[in-house]
């Protein structure tokens, strides 16, 4: 898997020199894009205006056709499969420390629900919606080439435009949204302590203790907040990273067992067939990945 450290790093595959927290595409060809899955570390959003793309995420596959869009937040984990000939894509990267600078809520983003699924949310939008987006994206673009005193206070309030017009064109689509700020937050919470401790922990007492909340307060906070237990969200994001992991084939089944925390390689294999009905070997197989 390809794990790039930081926004530059991600950039520089695509031979882009950007040393900002934050960078806007042109909106021109790409002609190339990395094989591997290979994780976000940055907040994205992908406009398609013309042609599409195939990807997968979390081992799902997706197509974003024109005026579609994708959303996504760090740790979403990503593999590009194909696109048209005539495919194009407007691209903002933002890092959120920077988006952040003086806010004292750290889940603001969180809190705009523009991620239906744990990091991220691929929208069928339409043309009037798409439009509302990539004039936001130009205007900013604008503004970063003319630079000034206040650029960065300029780009923060756009890019805030830009989500919150996001969670506007989401929120059409009738999205559930708990309006408990307190369970909320918890729930929060507890998804960034998996995508963080995913390799070290996967029991749910271990997040239950760091959010300083007891067992069964935790499992009523995310029936609450999304219907399922701590365990399966856990299971989830531990298969997440088992599909990545499992696309890297200088990567041994055993090495990655070890990695994720598995007592052994046989209960690695047990845990992946029960959720996919296959064994990992097979997995392999199956998607051409050789060891």
């Amino acid at each position: 898997m390809i794990a790039y450290e930081n926004l530059h790093d991600t950039l520089s595959f695509y031979s882009i020199d950007c040393r900002e927290s934050y960078y806007i595409s042109s909106g021109k060809t790409i002609f190339s894009f990395p094989e591997e899955s290979f994780r976000m570390d940055y907040y994205a959003l992908c406009i398609c205006t013309s042609g599409n793309i195939h990807i997968e995420i979390d081992n799902k596959k997706y197509a974003i056709s024109k005026h579609g869009f994708l959303i996504s937040a760090p740790s979403t984990i990503v593999r590009f499969l194909k696109t048209s000939d005539d495919f194009r894509m407007k691209l903002l990267f933002f890092d959120k420390n920077f988006l952040l600078k003086n806010i004292s809520d750290p889940f603001i983003i969180e809190k705009m629900n523009i991620f239906r699924e744990t990091s991220f949310s691929i929208i069928n939008s339409n043309e009037n919606d798409a439009s509302v987006l990539i004039n936001l994206l130009e205007y900013m673009s604008k503004k970063v080439q003319k630079k000034g005193k206040y650029i960065d206070e300029i780009i923060r309030t756009i890019i805030f435009n830009i989500l919150l017009e996001t969670a506007e064109i989401i929120s059409k689509k009738d999205i559930n949204i708990e309006n408990d700020e307190v369970k909320n937050n918890l729930f929060f919470k507890f998804n960034k302590l998996i995508r963080e401790n995913i390799q070290h922990s996967k029991n749910v007492q271990f997040y239950a203790e760091q959010l300083f909340i007891s067992r069964k307060y935790l499992i009523e906070v995310v029936k609450k907040a999304c219907g399922k237990t701590p365990h399966q969200i856990i299971d989830e994001i531990l298969l997440k990273e088992a599909y990545s992991m499992l696309g890297n084939p200088r990567l041994t089944i055993s090495e990655i067992a070890f990695e994720l925390q598995f007592n052994s390689v046989s209960a690695f294999g047990r845990f992946f067939k029960k959720h996919t009905n296959i064994s990992p070997s097979e997995y392999r197989n199956s998607e051409n990945f050789s060891n």
